[in-house]
Formats: structure tokens, sequence, C-alpha cells
């Protein structure tokens, strides 16, 4: 079965040279690779061209999540269509087989696979990226969860229900939440594990869960989260992940990093939810095109040999 990529990026060229070269190491090869770029002030659009990307480009003041995929997906000439984040890369080169794996059932809409954090990653960002992506897979995922920063989908269900290019985020869970209500079928695949790099500031922790939380507002309008949600989530998280840290021996400055980033991560949901009216120019700058990615490496045994990268200034 035939799968196109589509990668959506925004000046990502510290870290877009290691996703194409996960890319080129797959065991699938000749892969069509199509890079959605959204007004790159760096060199990402040529790396992309000599690895022979094919270029979309949408304007700043047009891009969303939702907007970026739906162009990608409709310039891909295959059935399938892998999504990624231009700041991840594979850990296997089996990585889209494994995402193939469940589309011999025919219910099967879309896939998602394991996201794991990198150096740069806080610490309780790996709290979250082991609470959301476990080590084994759900072949019939009874909820809408998924996350298009490594994700598969079945192009001809899209063309019935594209993504929804009017939320700030969550699009991955929006159409998974239709998908399964028209009886469609969400596997995770644990096999398909991607590292998906992040270093954010507190800003950038309190910016990415406030947009979150305005498009879940809008997908699941009968939730709420209030004052007591937040002070319960932050006192609950920060103690669970002091634990973590004090078994682990972790370092302090990853005992310092718990505290501010869950009252940034709750801090900004609460705020998410407090927010309304339209998507605007101003707040598609605060939202789409934050400063400052870190790069992160990983290492996983699953009994197959993963990828060895080429050594580049971002290796440990």
């Amino acid at each position: 079965m035939q799968c196109s990529i589509v990668v959506r990026a925004y000046s990502e060229e510290k870290h877009l040279g290691r996703l194409l070269e996960g890319i080129s190491r797959q065991s699938i090869k000749d892969v069509e690779v199509i890079l959605v770029d959204s007004g790159s002030t760096d060199s990402t659009v040529e790396i992309a061209t000599s690895c022979g990307a094919k270029i979309v480009h949408i304007p700043p003041d047009e891009f969303t999540f939702g907007r970026s995929l739906n162009l990608g997906i409709e310039a891909a000439s295959n059935p399938i269509i892998v999504i990624a984040s231009a700041h991840i890369y594979p850990v296997y080169p089996d990585w889209p087989e494994r995402l193939l794996d469940p589309f011999t059932d025919h219910k099967v809409a879309l896939a998602y696979g394991k996201q794991s954090g990198g150096e740069t990653t806080k610490f309780s960002g790996h709290q979250i990226f082991a609470q959301w992506f476990p080590g084994h897979s759900d072949p019939r995922q009874a909820h809408p969860f998924c996350n298009n920063a490594n994700a598969e989908i079945r192009r001809v269900v899209w063309k019935r229900h594209p993504f929804d290019e009017t939320l700030t985020g969550l699009e991955d869970v929006a159409w998974a939440n239709w998908a399964l209500h028209e009886g469609c079928a969400l596997p995770y695949v644990a096999e398909a594990e991607i590292v998906h790099v992040h270093d954010e500031t507190p800003h950038g922790v309190y910016n990415r869960y406030r947009r979150e939380a305005m498009a879940f507002k809008r997908v699941f309008p009968n939730e709420h989260f209030g004052l007591w949600n937040f002070t319960r989530l932050v006192i609950g998280n920060i103690a669970n992940d002091l634990r973590h840290a004090l078994q682990s021996r972790s370092s302090a400055g990853n005992f310092l990093s718990i505290f501010w980033f869950r009252w940034m991560q709750f801090w900004g949901t609460y705020q998410g939810y407090r927010q309304s009216g339209p998507l605007t120019w101003q707040l598609r700058q605060t939202f789409y095109y934050p400063r400052g990615v870190g790069v992160a490496t990983h290492s996983r045994s699953r009994g197959v040999e993963p990828i060895r990268y080429n050594g580049t200034e971002s290796d440990p």
C-alpha cells in the first residue's frame, strides 16, 4: 500500500534534515514527501527541495493546523497519508509500515503512533508523553484522542470530512471524534515511534495549552474548566511529578521545571476556556509562530535496530 508523507513546517531548518534523513532510511522507499510551508524565513524550503520534496505554500495570515493539512493532503497522490510535524524524527526504519498495518481493516480511518521526548524535553513533558503514548498498542480505541505530529489518515475518508480550518488546535481530535461517530476505527500503534522535539519556555507551554483549550471548548462545548480544576490539577500533577523525579534521582533543574511547567500548562488551559471570539491575526501570530525549539535525541529497544543518524551539530 502506497503512502505520502505530509510535513507541516515553519522555519524548521534545525530539525527538518533529521526527519528527512529518517524518511530516507525507512524500509519503504521512494515515498512522496510534501512540505507545507507557512512562510519560513530560514532554509527550510531549500532543505526540503534538495531532498525531492514537493512544496506547498500557505500564507501566514491563512495558517491553521487544519488548513495546512488540508492543503498538503489535497496535493498528495496516494490513498494513505502520513502526517508529521517537521520537528519529529522516526526511531525505527519501519515507521510508516507499522502505521500502515491497521489499514488492512477498511474501517480504519486514522492511526497514530507513539511519541517520546528527548534530552531537551522538560521532566513534566516526559510524564505527559508517557501518559498519552503508552508502550502497548490499542487496535480499537474507544475515545477520540490522537495526535497529528505522528499519524496516518485514509484519504478517501478525509475527503468526506476535511480537517476543521477554524480551530486553534486539536483539529486531529475533532476529526477523530467525527470519525468515531461515523463508525470508523481509530487504532493506536505503539511500534510506530517517533521523537518529538520540545524545548519549551514557560510562555511557550502557556501558549500551547491556551490554544488547545480554546479548541477543546469548541469541540466539546459541554466541558468546563474552572479555578477548582486549575488548583486541583496543578497541585496533583506537581506532587506526582516530584514523586517520580525523586524516584529517578533527577537534577535540581528538573525539580524547578516541574513547578513552572505544570503551572503554565493548567493556567493556559484555564485562560483558554475563558477565551472567546474569532481567530484574529494577532492570535495567529501568538499561537503559530513561537520562538525557540530545541533538539532532542532518543534511544529505545524494540527488537528492531533503531536508526543511527548521521552526526550533526544537533547530536549530544
